[in-house]
């Protein structure tokens, strides 16, 4: 619509009346002139902005647009309508439509924002409704319901806004698409994904790491296949090396650490058995050490395990009772054989394990007064010299007694008993022995008796070891020692003072 052409009417020509007459027409024409300004003031403004293309009617998302008229020279001026609206009507409705012009311009603004963040992606359907809002406010503006048509617009914006508040929820909803892609191996959807939330929030912090373990997919995604290959065919071991090289490369990548997880618990468990059977088969041969390694590891790799403790405890419970048992064999062993001191070293370490052991308490009565008796006897054995005194052989003559009440004997007793009395007939058989002198030394024989001073004198002893002593005034003493032996007959004996003082 254009504004309607007029032209202010030229008063006609009269003649000059004398001046007493000129004032009757100025009241009319102030009155002329008052109402042609309030046309141009209130209702022409009104045409000339119809004819005008309201500002941002242009929609850079194909909004409609109100018609723009056709330039003075392609059509003819129209012709001015008559005029029936009043001032106050034409002022309410340039109002209303510059009301109107003003939502639709932060409508615009709001709508090119959107579509640079992608919205044609993230909220097509939403995005689409919007715009037939538009479309339907701009027919209303077209009719010049421009109040009808501002409440459109205002819907219409209303709907972008909710697409906008929508941005943060859209953007975390387009980066968890891209993890649950990322996760599934899906790299293609986890790209696309990314490229939206690229869109809504470039400078999003997510998105670098996301990108990053996307392009990881193609070297972690053959780990993780070869790491289920290696679990069915049971290599636990091998599998879990895998899973731990892809965790390496996505520490992120929960379906890998997942995997991870749950093929080293079973690694784990696997070697928990392994070793749990390792050692009963240890306990069973009664290699305790080995049992109690295995054992051992077996409750390292479960952590407060009650099988592992309880089996630590069987193999402690299996090795006492053999070694007890082993204690009681080796204890009777040595009693046979009469070796009393090792039996009674056996008995009583029997008995520091458990001092209420009957076979330790009855072999410890057994082969104590045995390992006494045996010492005694050996003793005698080991220094027979002892018998040349008198009351040593008698001592001997009671244990020779003694020993050979006991029976059964044994044949180390028997030995014992044959060797000592053997003893006992030498060294009660005297042999006799001449001793010299020159009459001038008195001459004493330890033990035995004073001979006095003499040339030759002959003694009858018991076999042993005797030491004669001889001293004369003025002379250094002399000491001779001399061994009789039964079966021999003894050199003569020499006992002289020959050195002065």
């Amino acid at each position: 619509m254009t504004p309607t052409p007029f032209e202010v009417a030229q008063p006609a020509p009269v003649r000059e009346q004398p001046r007493t007459r000129g004032t009757a027409w100025v009241v009319p024409a102030l009155i002329a002139l008052a109402l042609l300004a309030a046309l141009v003031v209130f209702w022409l403004p009104g045409q000339v902005a119809d004819t005008a293309p309201a500002p941002g009617d242009a929609s850079a998302a194909g909004l409609p647009t109100a018609a723009a008229p056709a330039s003075p020279a392609a059509q003819p001026a129209p012709e001015a309508p008559a005029v029936t609206a009043s001032p106050w009507s034409d002022a309410r409705q340039a109002r209303l439509r510059k009301e109107a012009q003003e939502v639709l311009e932060s409508l615009l603004d709001l709508q090119f924002a959107l579509e640079e963040r992608g919205v044609t992606s993230w909220a097509p359907t939403r995005y689409a409704h919007a715009n037939d809002t538009a479309a339907a406010a701009d027919e209303l503006y077209r009719a010049r319901e421009f109040d009808q048509a501002e409440a459109g617009y205002r819907r219409s914006l209303e709907q972008l806004q909710a697409l906008q508040a929508a941005i943060p929820e859209e953007l975390a909803a387009a980066l968890a698409r891209a993890e649950t892609a990322l996760e599934a191996g899906d790299q293609a959807a986890a790209e696309t994904a990314l490229d939206t939330a690229a869109l809504l929030q470039p400078d999003s912090s997510e998105l670098g790491a996301l990108r990053a373990r996307a392009a990881l997919l193609p070297q972690l995604l053959p780990l993780l296949a070869e790491a289920d290959t290696l679990e069915a065919a049971g290599d636990l071991a091998a599998a879990q090396q895998r899973l731990d090289e892809a965790v390496a490369l996505d520490p992120a990548h929960r379906r890998a650490a997942a995997q991870r997880d749950r093929v080293a618990l079973a690694y784990r468990q696997q070697r928990f058995n392994d070793a749990m059977s390792e050692g009963y088969g240890a306990l069973d041969e009664g290699r305790f050490d080995a049992a109690r390694s295995a054992f051992r590891r077996a409750a390292s790799l479960h952590e407060g395990s009650a099988e592992a403790a309880d089996a630590l405890r069987e193999v402690g419970a299996a090795e006492t009772a053999n070694t007890l048992a082993t204690l009681r064999s080796t204890g009777l062993e040595h009693e046979k054989r009469e070796r009393w001191a090792e039996a009674v070293a056996t008995y009583r370490r029997a008995l520091r394990t458990d001092n209420t052991l009957l076979f330790a308490r009855e072999g410890l009565a057994r082969a104590e007064p045995r390992a006494e008796l045996d010492a005694r006897l050996q003793a005698v054995l080991d220094n027979p010299g002892r018998l040349a005194d008198t009351g040593v052989a008698q001592d001997t003559e009671v244990l020779l007694a003694d020993a050979r009440a006991i029976a059964p004997a044994g044949p180390r007793l028997e030995g014992q008993l044959r060797a000592i009395a053997e003893l006992l007939r030498k060294a009660n058989t005297p042999v006799d022995v001449t001793l010299r002198s020159d009459a001038e030394t008195e001459v004493v024989v330890y033990k035995v008796a004073r001979l006095g001073r003499f040339t030759e004198r002959s003694l009858t002893l018991r076999p042993g070891t005797y030491t004669a002593v001889g001293s004369r005034n003025g002379y250094r003493d002399v000491r001779q020692q001399f061994t009789l032996e039964y079966g021999r007959d003894p050199e003569p004996v020499t006992i002289v003072c020959k050195e002065r003082i």
